[in-house]
């Protein structure tokens, strides 16, 4: 099981909807998170792309000389940039990381938003475009020189003269639920990403790619996008999530359901349909909360729960086949500590393999009396004691 972090090159804070509690994303905030996230053990980082957000390529190239293993996935995106400069952009930076390099294929579900960047075409032709950017990017990462004539692209003898650390070229990730966007999945990608639905759903999403590949003689990956808000015991993770929307307001929810509501992308309407603007009823599944799609675009679901339930839900999905997990928590910096803390515990998670196996060597906490190792404890032992505490409790506490 991977475990990826998110680095919030649009915005961070401790509530949605608000400027109270916000902090400024900036370089220094960025090395933070990257920093703290390549410590703590997971495999990469998702930087967002669009144009509410700091540009991927740069964002993520500013972190590599301050990371050491943490893997970056950054998207190309096809009708924005032409093959040619993408496998130029893929190459340079995948060699300058040392192979670290993942690549998320974005083909945009904002109609408005892809005419300020100069692209006018309609949903499905958007993803035939896309269909002939893999083959040739695909080709040209290979080392091969070529030639091809399509309905939106052409190229002449084009071909990359540095190849990428990574062969035949790093791994593509790709998020689409409509059937042009799984179509282009099934013939190029090497991972699936879906947002993060009921098991039941992505489970019938993951059956029918799998499908569509094997019809095309391939095999494919599987990830989930999806936030975790966890804490100790279940009361304290639900009341976190409520914090979390506090200030978000009905007129709020509804100014940001009207901007999705002129999206093409499937995928952002059936993040809207699990809650439909409605704040009546968010947990949607077992321990599956969608007040983050209230005001937030894209992944709008949230696991939420003490760390065992967590774990539990999370080896739902990875029982159907995802093993990527591309998670997130408000704030970025903080949550990945938590997340790390009480949830890698319980997880199969891959685990650093460059400490020296010496003494004192962590994670041990504090020395007891100045001298004394702490002993690990049962999360079961202690959050027994937590939901008794009321009960033996000295009076006036």
């Amino acid at each position: 099981m991977e475990l990826f972090w998110f680095i919030p090159t649009h915005g961070d804070g401790r509530y949605l909807g608000t400027q109270y509690g916000a902090r400024q994303v900036n370089l220094d905030y960025a090395t933070q998170i990257a920093q703290a996230v390549d410590h703590l053990g997971f495999s990469g980082v998702l930087l967002p792309t669009g144009k509410s957000c700091e540009d991927a390529w740069i964002a993520a190239a500013s972190l590599i000389s301050v990371t050491e293993r943490l893997k970056f996935l950054v998207a190309i995106r096809p009708g924005l940039m032409s093959p040619t400069l993408g496998a130029r952009m893929a190459s340079t930076f995948d060699r300058l990381s040392g192979g670290r390099l993942l690549i998320n294929v974005v083909t945009g579900g904002d109609p408005e938003e892809l005419a300020g960047d100069g692209l006018f075409l309609e949903h499905d032709a958007r993803y035939e475009l896309t269909d002939e950017f893999l083959r040739i990017w695909r080709q040209l990462m290979r080392g091969e020189t070529v030639t091809y004539h399509g309905n939106y692209l052409d190229v002449e003898g084009a071909k990359l003269l540095y190849p990428p650390v990574q062969r035949p070229y790093p791994p593509l990730y790709f998020g689409g639920s409509s059937p042009a966007g799984q179509v282009v999945a099934a013939e190029h990608v090497d991972l699936y990403l879906t947002w993060g639905e009921p098991v039941q759903q992505v489970a019938e999403k993951v059956q029918q790619m799998r499908q569509l590949a094997a019809e095309r003689g391939r095999m494919l990956r599987f990830g989930i996008r999806l936030h975790v808000i966890v804490r100790e015991t279940e009361q304290e993770a639900w009341k976190a999530a409520e914090d979390l929307i506090q200030y978000v307001d009905d007129e709020t929810i509804a100014a940001a359901q009207k901007i999705f509501a002129r999206y093409d992308s499937v995928g952002q309407q059936r993040m809207v349909e699990l809650h439909g603007g409605d704040t009546s009823n968010l947990e949607i599944s077992p321990n599956l909360w969608a007040g983050i799609g209230l005001v937030r675009g894209g992944a709008g679901t949230a696991l939420v729960g003490d760390p065992a339930t967590v774990a539990e839900r999370i080896q739902e999905y990875a029982d159907i086949g995802i093993d990527t997990f591309i998670l997130s928590g408000y704030p970025h910096l903080e949550e990945a500590y938590r997340v790390a803390e009480l949830l890698f515990p319980h997880l199969l998670v891959a685990q650093r393999k460059d400490m020296p196996e010496t003494a004192f060597v962590g994670p041990f906490g504090e020395l007891i009396a100045n001298e004394k190792s702490p002993e690990v404890k049962p999360q079961s032992q202690v959050r027994e004691v937590a939901a008794g505490e009321d009960e033996v409790a000295p009076a006036g506490r």
